[in-house]
């Protein structure tokens, strides 16, 4: 068997269906659009949310809430997955080696679930206040980086 040998299967390939050529293909004439109206027009196209001029649902339902614009996201990491670095200090860039965090330039909460063994002093944009609880018991530091 080689690659000029194969073809599809029988009765697998249909032909395209060809609208609008005359009276004897059973698709003639209107092509199947019915007669009238704006969807039987050529270049029509629909656009999302349109419902036949009728208000659209997003425009009479009434909005609510906002977008606080000086909000400050923050990657969120817990204790224990700091716990499998083998590291004495923790920087945000050992975060990205170890594929915890996907960018060095993202502001760095830990957060305190799990538990420290060793001791550590890790940097970080914030901490929760267990999880520098758990570092400094350890006999660790935590370290603020000014953002």
């Amino acid at each position: 068997m080689n690659l000029s040998n194969l073809h599809p299967a029988k009765n697998s390939n249909k032909n395209r269906k060809r609208v609008g050529r005359g009276p004897g293909s059973g698709h003639g004439k209107t092509a199947g659009r019915g007669t009238k109206g704006q969807k039987s027009i050529s270049g029509y196209s629909r656009k999302r949310g349109f419902e036949g001029g009728q208000m659209p649902l997003n425009r009479r339902v009434p909005k609510r809430g906002f977008t606080n614009i000086f909000r400050k996201e923050y990657v969120e990491v817990n204790i224990d997955r700091l716990d499998k670095i083998k590291k004495e200090e923790i920087h945000p860039k050992d975060l990205v080696e170890a594929r915890i965090i996907k960018k060095e330039s993202e502001s760095l909460k830990i957060l305190g679930k799990g538990k420290i063994s060793s001791q550590k002093i890790v940097y970080a944009h914030k901490f929760s206040q267990s999880a520098k609880k758990k570092i400094e018991d350890a006999g660790g530091k935590a370290i603020l980086i000014g953002s």
